[in-house]
């Protein structure tokens, strides 16, 4: 072989390499907004969301759930809530399901614009508008169109069961167009050029089963309503979250759509005086008061 086709195929193969990783290259920046910084692992602030407990999985799901896992927490003066001794007694069934990747992301510690976000956490209430295996059949199914990706954190189903989603250190899809009203203004971040500003970043997005009669329209105003066994499975997942009871919100209430109604017939007192029998304030917060 002349030295000189030897010399070109050598530049071609060069050319063909650094055309690949220009491509590589190029792919991974389109995956994450300009400017945006992933959250880092040693991040406090998704540790204030519910934690996945392990008290009655099967040994199938211990070893092919994707999720961190910590074991239930007895009653204790860390944070601003402590779990009582009714938590302790109440023990739900739990299942943990995998979503497709498509479905969920990371949490970002930066907006699209570059500018840091530092969000405290709120929980956001759904409704499945279906039953309980359609939305997890959804989720597990891969989407390419951003607009139709979707996911929750866990799932609350007719019977109790706590169905364990999306782990609580990633960002759910489970509000698009979303602003959360706190106490301080408007909060609401910006992490998809293509997309509108939502309140997923700092989201913990749960979901109650909707009831057979609620099946199918989402223009229902109301349907029967949740069995006693989801409102109590709501409040034990909520009591082992840091979030206060300000922030604890419903789709209905952040969707800036004008499309969203969910959690029909919810009723929120009857949430709240459940999640004040499952945890109190600690000791160092009472004392402080």
């Amino acid at each position: 072989m002349k030295f000189r086709n030897w010399a070109t195929r050598v530049t071609l193969i060069f050319l063909m390499l650094a055309a690949l990783i220009l491509a590589l290259l190029i792919g991974k920046a389109r995956q994450l907004p300009q400017g945006a910084v992933t959250s880092t692992s040693d991040s406090t602030i998704w540790k204030q969301y519910p934690q996945v407990q392990v008290h009655s999985f099967t040994t199938k799901q211990k070893q092919t759930a994707n999720l961190i896992k910590t074991p239930p927490t007895k009653n204790h003066s860390v944070g601003r809530y402590a779990t009582t001794q009714v938590f302790d007694k109440y023990k739900p069934r739990l299942e943990i399901a995998a979503v497709d990747p498509s479905n969920y992301g990371e949490r970002y510690a930066q907006d699209i614009n570059g500018l840091p976000v530092n969000n405290q956490p709120i929980v956001v209430l759904h409704e499945t508008a279906n039953s309980a295996a359609s939305a997890v059949n959804f989720f597990q199914t891969p989407h390419t169109d951003e607009n139709v990706q979707a996911s929750y954190h866990a799932i609350i189903k007719l019977d109790g069961t706590v169905l364990y989603l999306v782990p609580p250190e990633k960002r759910a899809f489970g509000a698009a167009n979303s602003v959360f009203e706190g106490i301080n203004g408007s909060e609401t971040v910006k992490t998809n050029a293509s997309l509108p500003s939502s309140v997923n970043n700092f989201a913990y997005h749960v979901s109650l089963e909707t009831p057979p009669d609620g099946y199918g329209n989402n223009f229902l105003q109301s349907h029967s309503g949740y069995t006693e066994a989801q409102y109590n499975s709501l409040a034990w997942l909520l009591a082992q979250s840091q979030v206060p009871e300000d922030r604890i919100t419903t789709h209905k209430a952040v969707d800036r759509s004008s499309q969203r109604v969910d959690p029909r017939s919810f009723d929120f007192d009857k949430f709240l005086q459940l999640l004040n029998t499952y945890r109190q304030l600690s000791p160092v917060y009472r004392a402080q008061r």
